[in-house]
């Protein structure tokens, strides 16, 4: 199954490409694609702050208290924490990018991950419960994630940093489908 490329803004919205999905051949009739939805940069805003608190802090030992202690040239260690700083700061972006959900007629799409692309289909039929839970930091840069439990622990799915408008509405329109779908079961 192609699940087409993430959103080259990252910001909510869709990614579809003209002429991707189309099967081989004169008389196949084009594919339907889901229409993707990025994750808000609210969220990269979040992991990026908490990064430079955390290696910031690191830095600021490794830096000082040798300093204080040892001999001066022991504050190299401060650049240990700065460089994964600088390397984080990169990554957090491209794994951003990187989330993505999309709603189908019969189910739910959730696709993540850099290296190793990790996509979860939840039919919503196989839906038990949609939970919407938001941190105080979340809360705090006015995000919420949506959490799907299924009968099998193993698909359980969660969208993380979505705006808590969106969120409330993702998971009353999961939990009607879901309704629906386990209505013919």
């Amino acid at each position: 199954m192609e699940t087409g490329s993430p959103d080259d803004a990252g910001t909510a919205g869709t990614a579809q490409a003209a002429g991707r999905g189309t099967p081989a051949g004169p008389s196949a009739a084009p594919r339907d694609e889901p229409g993707w939805t990025g994750l808000p940069p609210g969220l990269l805003h979040l992991r990026r702050l908490m990064l430079v608190v955390w290696l910031g802090l690191l830095a600021v030992a490794g830096g000082v208290l040798p300093a204080l202690f040892l001999d001066p040239f022991w504050t190299a260690l401060a650049l240990l924490p700065l460089a994964l700083l600088a390397w984080g700061w990169v990554m957090l972006e491209r794994n951003w990018r990187s989330w993505r959900y999309a709603e189908r007629a019969d189910d739910l799409l959730i696709s993540r991950g850099v290296l190793w692309r990790e996509e979860t289909v939840v039919p919503y039929g196989r839906m038990q419960l949609v939970e919407v839970t938001s941190g105080p930091v979340e809360r705090h840069f006015g995000l919420a994630s949506v959490q799907l439990h299924t009968a099998a622990a193993a698909t359980d799915a969660t969208i993380p940093g979505l705006d808590p408008a969106e969120a409330e509405r993702l998971r009353d329109r999961l939990t009607e489908l879901g309704e629906a779908r386990s209505a013919g079961l």
